[in-house]
């Protein structure tokens, strides 16, 4: 199986998805670590990327989440994953679950202004949740409890327990 953790920037979809992929024993890829660097530069200035921006980040990911289901290993992928188009291109084997994690822009905003060390920033929360389609199925958990509970939610949520 691969678990994609998604959600807006802030919403702890790194956090989250390494802890799930540790307690699972599963390998962990953040989407992050597949942008180009003139889209990361681009973040980091507080500007958001637009769909030609992505397309090329989404093709990397795509081709991951075949490799990971052709080889049947079972991955867990933190990825933004905001629009609906965004989640059918990774939706590239039968094999793959999206866990949409929920939470207020105030609370997100929060732990943005509290972050250290990641080149997002709270500069591209608006327009995060401007081009959010949220999933009409599928887990969605609160991000308002520690990542343990999460993490725990999301296994029972799966059947992964």
């Amino acid at each position: 199986m691969i678990v994609v953790v998604m959600g807006v920037v802030g919403a702890g979809k790194s956090t989250v998805g390494r802890l799930l992929a540790e307690r699972l024993g599963w390998q962990f890829a953040d989407a992050d670590d597949y942008h180009s660097p003139e889209s990361v530069d681009k973040i980091r200035h507080g500007i958001p990327l637009d769909d030609e921006d992505r397309a090329p980040w989404l093709q990397k990911l795509r081709s991951q989440i075949i490799r990971w289901s052709s080889h049947k290993e079972n991955a867990v992928l933190a990825c933004s994953a905001l629009k609906r188009s965004y989640r059918d291109e990774l939706h590239a084997a039968p094999n793959v679950e999206f866990v949409y994690l929920e939470g207020t822009r105030e609370l997100i905003a929060e732990r943005l202004r509290a972050r250290h060390g990641h080149f997002a920033n709270s500069a591209i929360l608006d327009s995060q949740f401007a081009d959010l389609e949220e999933p009409e199925s599928g887990p969605r958990v609160d991000i308002a409890q520690p990542p343990e509970r999460i993490v725990a939610e999301i296994r029972q949520k799966l059947g992964l327990e």
